[in-house]
């Protein structure tokens, strides 16, 4: 009897990667090896039920990954470092969260000698490029198999086929589409599909239970969290997962995205962040007090391109460890504490305590008093700064210009 080909299978659970479990055994004849790469979305309870799903599609082995530690290490850090926001909004939650998917997913498939790996994605969204990419790189040889995207399958005609095949499962369709991850939650659907309108309250999957206000502080060290509210975290990932318990609460980090996709068209989608938005904005004043002017502006560059080449699948290019090496030495004195005022739906940056924030000096007092320079150094300066200007503008004069 020949030997079935081996598959690993990117697999959530949901109605896509489920379709692909049972058509890749049952139509196609491979071994079907499933596989969850955890990036902090998934609490255990949500992960064994998702491998009780798999095995019973028939797939041959379940594997849950957890690359949570992996993520934070070598993507969040820089984020936090380089303040990425796309578009000046939106934390990059699920685009960078992907990129680290694929990677678990291709290199597990690589340790058990898979001749195939698939994913469930759609031809119309930005995760097929992220996959595919990602797997093409680092394994080459091992053949990709996306049976939703190259069938243009509709959601109906996987339900069908699933019932069909003898599946009983909940796939009503959902209103909107939610991917929890360390790093914020999208919400996408309904709303988000018309640029005129927003999305409810009740969308969002954490609900406001806090009223009035609350401090906060966040403490960092070398541009890395490291306490909140007083109590230190070895771990970074539990000070980023309670600074968004507390956050969430209020309803803060709440926003709509819209963005450019990878394949060209224009894309939109709500997304809860409260850890992330209150994080980059702390991590951001404490910036502002401990860098200066020129390490500022060249990092505002780098960490917008950052973010742009994470959102664009384009992780493994070598580019991206020499941002990282800017970002990371860019952060050598961003040490201190930020007090955050909570309230509904917003916040506000109060004030910072370091060792080494720059207005803390003996050359003088913005806006008070100047102790290292004289009126007359002053007067000199403005002098000489202006020449340019003068020069300019005496000529535009002798031409009749003005």
């Amino acid at each position: 009897m020949e030997k079935k080909k081996k598959v690993v299978l990117a697999f959530s659970g949901g109605l896509d990667t489920s379709f692909a479990a049972k058509y890749l055994s049952e139509d196609l004849g491979y071994e079907v090896h499933t596989a969850i790469a955890n990036t902090g979305g998934f609490s255990p309870e949500e992960l064994k039920s998702i491998e009780e799903k798999a095995i019973k599609l028939g797939a041959a082995s379940h594997a849950t990954l957890d690359v949570t530690s992996d993520y934070y290490d070598k993507s969040i850090k820089y984020m936090i470092a380089g303040n990425v926001l796309r578009n000046g909004t939106y934390p990059i939650s699920v685009s960078s969260e992907r990129i680290f998917q694929a990677i678990a997913i291709i290199e597990y498939a690589k340790k058990i000698g898979a001749d195939a790996v698939a994913h469930g994605s759609t031809g119309a969204g930005n995760d097929q490029v992220r996959f595919d990419l990602t797997f093409q790189i680092l394994a080459p040889e091992i053949e990709i198999i996306t049976p939703t995207r190259d069938m243009t399958l509709t959601r109906e005609y996987e339900i069908d086929y699933l019932k069909k095949h003898g599946i009983e499962a909940d796939f009503k369709k959902m209103e909107y589409s939610i991917n929890k991850g360390l790093w914020g939650t999208s919400i996408g659907g309904k709303e988000t599909l018309h640029s005129e309108q927003t999305l409810p309250e009740s969308a969002y999957p954490s609900q406001v239970t806090a009223q009035g206000e609350e401090k906060m502080t966040i403490g960092f060290e070398k541009g890395e969290i490291v306490s909140v509210n007083g109590k230190r975290y070895d771990n970074k990932v539990d000070a980023i997962r309670e600074v968004e318990r507390l956050g969430s609460r209020y309803g803060i980090g709440r926003d709509m995205h819209i963005g450019d996709t990878i394949i060209g068209i224009k894309g939109r989608v709500g997304f809860e962040a409260a850890g992330p938005i209150l994080i980059i904005a702390a991590h951001k004043m404490l910036e502002k007090h401990t860098l200066t002017k020129w390490q500022q502006y060249w990092k505002d560059q780098i960490g917008t391109w950052y973010g742009m080449f994470l959102h664009e699948s384009q992780y493994l290019e070598p580019v991206m460890r020499d941002m990282e090496a800017f970002l990371e030495s860019s952060q050598a004195n961003v040490t201190g504490t930020v007090e955050v005022t909570l309230r509904p739906y917003s916040y506000t940056l109060v004030g910072v305590d370091s060792p080494f924030d720059l207005m803390k000096t003996d050359f003088g007092e913005y806006g008070e008093v100047n102790k290292a320079w004289s009126a007359d150094d002053v007067k000199g300066f403005t002098k000489i700064l202006g020449n340019q200007m003068k020069i300019y503008h005496n000529v535009q004069k002798r031409n009749g210009k003005e």
